[in-house]
This record gives C-alpha cells, sequence and structure tokens, in this order.
C-alpha cells in the first residue's frame, strides 16, 4: 500500500508541480504528518523532491524528472479519463484505485499528449451528482472493508461470509459461493450461489464479509451480462406481491414510467395521442408511489385499488391546502 501510494504522490508532483503538504495529503486520503513521511522516504531512494519554502511553498520535482511511454495516443487517453470523470468512481469502493491508475495514465503520456488530452477531458461531463432540476443522485456508501473482502472473494473464487440485511429482516450471517459483481444506475450487486440456489445481493445491505479460504463452486469461465439478464428476467416474472397496472400516459413522461417499472407488459397510442400501456411493479406501494411521482401526466385505469389509493391521497393533500396556514 505505501508503494503505491508513493508513486501516487510522484505523479500529482509531476503533473501538478508545486504542491502543500495538505494538498498532497488530501488527494492521498492520509495526514499531513504521513505526507511529510513520504517526502523523507523518496528523498532517501534518491527522487529529486525537495521543498520551497513561504507563503507559496510546498515541495516539488527537479525539471525533467520524468519517464514517457507512447502506447496510448490521444483518443485512448481521453476515453480513460471521460470515463474517469463520470460516477463509475464509486463502483466496488474503487474510487482511490480509480483515480491512482488514472494518475499514472496521464504521467505515462507524452508530454505532447498531456496537456491536450486533459484539457479536452474538462468539456465531458458523465452523471453528474444532480440533474437540471437539482435532484440529487442517490449513491450507495458501501465501507471499504466490506468491498475488499467481497472483491477478494469473487476475483479468488473463494466462498464469501456476509452478514446481509433483507428488506424487513434482522441482519443474518450466510456463506455464498460469488460469481461476480455488478452495478446499475449506481447500485451494486453481488451475484452468487447459495446451497446450489441463484442469489442476488444488493451490496448495500451487505454489512460485513469475510471471504474464507474454501474454493467456491462455480464454473471457471462465466457470462454475467447474460446471468444479469436471467435474473432480471425472473425477478420482473415472480414474487406474489408484485401487481399490474393499466396507465394512461403523457408520452413526455414515458421514460419516467418506464424507469421505475419492473416491465412493461404492453404498450399502444390512445385516439387523443395519450399512451397506454400495462406494467408491472414490484409490490403495491411500489405502484402508487410511482404514479404519484407522475401527478397529471399520468392516470392509472386499473386495478380500483389503485384509484381509490390515489384519489384518497389526492383528497387528504387538498384538505391540508384548503384553509390558511394557522400561525
Amino acid at each position: 500500500m505505501r508503494a503505491d501510494r508513493l508513486v501516487s504522490l510522484v505523479l500529482l508532483l509531476r503533473q501538478r508541480g508545486r504542491l502543500t503538504a495538505d494538498v498532497l495529503a488530501r488527494e492521498l486520503e492520509v495526514s499531513t504528518r504521513t505526507v511529510l513521511r513520504d517526502i523523507e522516504a523518496l528523498s532517501a531512494a534518491g527522487v529529486p523532491v525537495y521543498a520551497e519554502r513561504g507563503r507559496h511553498g510546498g515541495f516539488a520535482l527537479l525539471p525533467g524528472f520524468r519517464t514517457e511511454l507512447t502506447g496510448l495516443n490521444h483518443d485512448e487517453a481521453l476515453a480513460l479519463l471521460a470515463a474517469g470523470s463520470g460516477r463509475g468512481e464509486q463502483a466496488f469502493g474503487l474510487g482511490s484505485a480509480l483515480a491512482s491508475a488514472l494518475r499514472k495514465v496521464v504521467d505515462a503520456l507524452p508530454e505532447s499528449h498531456q496537456a491536450r488530452s486533459s484539457d479536452a477531458a474538462q468539456r465531458f461531463l458523465i452523471e453528474p451528482a444532480a440533474d437540471l432540476l437539482s435532484r440529487k443522485m442517490v449513491t450507495e456508501e458501501l465501507p471499504d472493508s466490506t468491498m475488499v473482502e467481497v472483491r477478494r472473494a469473487v476475483l479468488a473464487g473463494h466462498k464469501l461470509r456476509i452478514q446481509y440485511a433483507a428488506t424487513d429482516q434482522a441482519p443474518q450471517w450466510r456463506t455464498v459461493d460469488p460469481i461476480g459483481l455488478v452495478t446499475v444506475r449506481d447500485k451494486g450487486y453481488l451475484l452468487a450461489t447459495r446451497s446450489g440456489e441463484d442469489r442476488t445481493y444488493r451490496l448495500s445491505r451487505v454489512l460485513a464479509a469475510e471471504a474464507l479460504p474454501e474454493s467456491a463452486e462455480r464454473p471457471e469461465s462465466v457470462d454475467l451480462q447474460q446471468i444479469w439478464q436471467q435474473r432480471s428476467a425472473q425477478f420482473r416474472g415472480g414474487g406474489s406481491d408484485q401487481v399490474t397496472v393499466v396507465v394512461r400516459l403523457n408520452p413526455a413522461r414515458r421514460e419516467e414510467l418506464v424507469t421505475t417499472a419492473l416491465a412493461v407488459l404492453t404498450e399502444e397510442p390512445d385516439a387523443d395521442g395519450s399512451l397506454r400501456l400495462e406494467v408491472t411493479f414490484q409490490d403495491a406501494r411500489h405502484a402508487e408511489w410511482a404514479l404519484w411521482q407522475l401527478g397529471t401526466g399520468a392516470e392509472a385505469l386499473g386495478p380500483q385499488w389503485l384509484r381509490t389509493s390515489l384519489r384518497n391521497r389526492a383528497a387528504t393533500i387538498a384538505t391540508r391546502y384548503e384553509e390558511p396556514p394557522e400561525r
């Protein structure tokens, strides 16, 4: 770990020039004292790093201390830098590793490519933290220690012991055979089997994990895309709580509905220009919530219990706003 940090420190100084100990500590996610010890270690190893005193001082490398690698062209480097600017950095707890890797990518470029690629990457923004309406994207916070164990078991092919908090259940420990990791819309999933049965676990609900020494029972090769599609189909087609709803919809709100629903069973245009869809939701609460979010842009045509529930909710809101608020 320290060797990686020392490399990252050198790369930061190469790419940005003079930096203070506080800035280096923030970038490397360590204390200022650790940075000072690392600077001493680099100097002892012969790396030409020196300190500049004064208000605008800091640490820097002697000019010309660098190596070049010409294997990446401008477009290849730009693709990597643009990908790293998005929210993918949060996937599976690999944010700091991605930041370190991108520093190495930039440093490996010839000087003629470095500035051009970095400037061009600033023109791309992938999946910002909020949309135009300032609605924040909710990301799952996964403890690094937990994700390290999960990744270790997945990559090494070992059994994994997890403490998992299923919906409306107390956390329980279970041992699984991990197959792979999937991230979809900022949500992470562990695909696994347990006693030979397919299991899909939300990573945000894994409270603790331990990679075991025993080998996992799983095939040598895997097609995660195919497995994910199969499990997605099983999820949409099963579950005793799932409900089917017929909706009349403003076409402009279609994307919101289909993104929320589990599946779209049928879809056809109405004579008035609206759309009529038959969709499934996870349960009654999910259906009511999804239709309420669409406001007047959608009307639930059936089942009747959903229309009644939405009407009662709207009546409660209307009643609350009939009179001026009490001062």
